[in-house]
């Protein structure tokens, strides 16, 4: 998934020269065959899979063996009826002895014409329809076989573009490419290419991030808002935020408030689906018990089963739970508020992310609006963000000494402060 011109396109034609020759370099961690295989490849029409995976494969017409697949490899080629110079199958020898085949597929012919066949791989060059999508991965199920999609998502959120980044579907795996990756181009090429595209179609067709919606609901660069990670300051206080889930990612970040320039920094992260409480406590418990935790209102739901409340649940579990669910000082909780005060943080310099979080600025970039209404997806990591920003009034200075908590309705209303904890 990456921009326009990048080289994504390149990188398959190899790989799938590759899987047909068994010619697998040193360095190649991925799928091998010792064998000859059997794949496809396809684009969106006759034309279009002519001038992309042709090309890169067997070379310009009339200069057959200048592609990815040597030409001492190809056996022959066979070709395709009623279209210039386009090619339906290939045969190429395979390193152990055998005989390798790759066809040339379109999207524009339907879901019937990718039924029947049994395959070791299959590449689709730009993004598929759903349902061929899900006949080409069914051709590979048989062998155990790979797909791979090469593509810029200028489609936004699609079904296929879902299974990968918001799903991630067991098995699925992104590799993203903008155009700073593209050594080829020199600085003042990529200014001129960035500068040629419209501005909402910009990320998609130079980051590879999928154009959304009716927008992103924060329209701020994240090279602006990320900075390297570094040690936080004894003298700054610091929070988390929680987003609870289950079927969807219960989710956590961390953030240190930088009081004096009144900047905060969100420098942890977790996410994770299918996580009770004792598993979640767990993975997040190093942060340390002294730290304090933001929440939202769904906190205050009862398990249906035990009849435990659901913040009461992670407090029983080591998190030090502040008393009240997240608001603002003046004891409001508005969702647009929040995300108003979250964007104008970020256009100022006063809300920081840890670069190496990619989690959360893979949420943060795919984030957005349809007719008018934020999307409510793949959303976890923003809302634990934003009930920390919220409650920063609360977050604490890491001290040597041990937090005790105070969960008992009597103790904590000892201390009408909304900490529910005292050393």
């Amino acid at each position: 998934m990456a921009g326009n011109q990048l080289g994504k396109t390149l990188s398959a034609g190899f790989e799938t020269a590759m899987h047909l020759t068994g010619e697998y370099p040193p360095w190649w961690e991925g799928r091998r065959w010792g064998r000859g295989t059997v794949g496809w490849a396809a684009g969106v029409t006759g034309e279009s899979t002519r001038d992309n995976p042709q090309r890169i494969l067997l070379g310009r017409p009339g200069a057959p063996g200048t592609g990815a697949i040597p030409k001492d490899k190809i056996i022959d080629t066979s070709a395709s009826r009623g279209l210039a110079d386009a090619v339906d199958t290939i045969r190429v020898r395979h390193k152990s002895g055998d005989t390798s085949t790759l066809q040339f597929k379109s999207y524009e012919k339907g879901r019937e014409k990718w039924q029947g066949e049994t395959l070791n791989f299959v590449w689709f060059d730009e993004e598929p329809p759903e349902d061929i999508y899900t006949e080409g991965l069914t051709r590979t199920n048989a062998t155990g076989g790979i797909s791979f999609i090469t593509f810029t998502p200028l489609l936004g959120i699609t079904g296929v573009v879902r299974r990968f980044i918001i799903d991630k579907q067991l098995g699925t795996h992104v590799t993203q490419m903008t155009i700073d990756d593209a050594a080829h181009y020199t600085p003042e090429q990529r200014a001129a290419i960035i500068a040629s595209y419209k501005p909402f179609e910009r990320d998609a067709r130079i980051k590879g991030i999928p154009q959304l919606g009716s927008g992103r609901v924060f329209p701020v660069n994240s090279d602006d808002i990320a900075v390297a990670g570094f040690a936080i300051p004894e003298h700054w206080p610091q929070i988390a935020g929680i987003d609870f889930g289950y079927d969807h990612p219960s989710a956590a970040a961390r953030m240190a408030w930088d009081r004096d320039n009144d900047i905060l920094y969100v420098t942890a992260t977790h996410r994770m689906r299918e996580q009770t409480p004792v598993m979640f406590a767990s993975a997040v418990r190093h942060w340390g018990s002294w730290l304090p935790w933001a929440w939202p209102h769904d906190g205050l739901q009862h398990d249906k089963g035990s009849g435990i409340q659901l913040a009461e649940q992670y407090r029983d579990n080591g998190l030090a739970l502040l008393k009240m669910r997240a608001t603002f000082p003046d004891g409001t909780y508005g969702f647009e508020a929040g995300i108003s005060e979250m964007l104008e943080r970020m256009q100022t310099g006063r809300l920081l992310v840890f670069s190496h979080l990619r989690d959360w600025f893979e949420e943060f970039n795919l984030y957005h609006r349809k007719e008018g209404l934020i999307v409510k997806l793949n959303d976890d990591l923003m809302s634990a963000t934003r009930y920390a920003m919220m409650m920063r009034r609360f977050a604490i200075v890491q001290t040597k000494k041990i937090a005790r908590p105070l969960f008992s309705q009597t103790n904590a209303s000892a201390r009408n402060d909304g900490l529910g904890w005292m050393m």
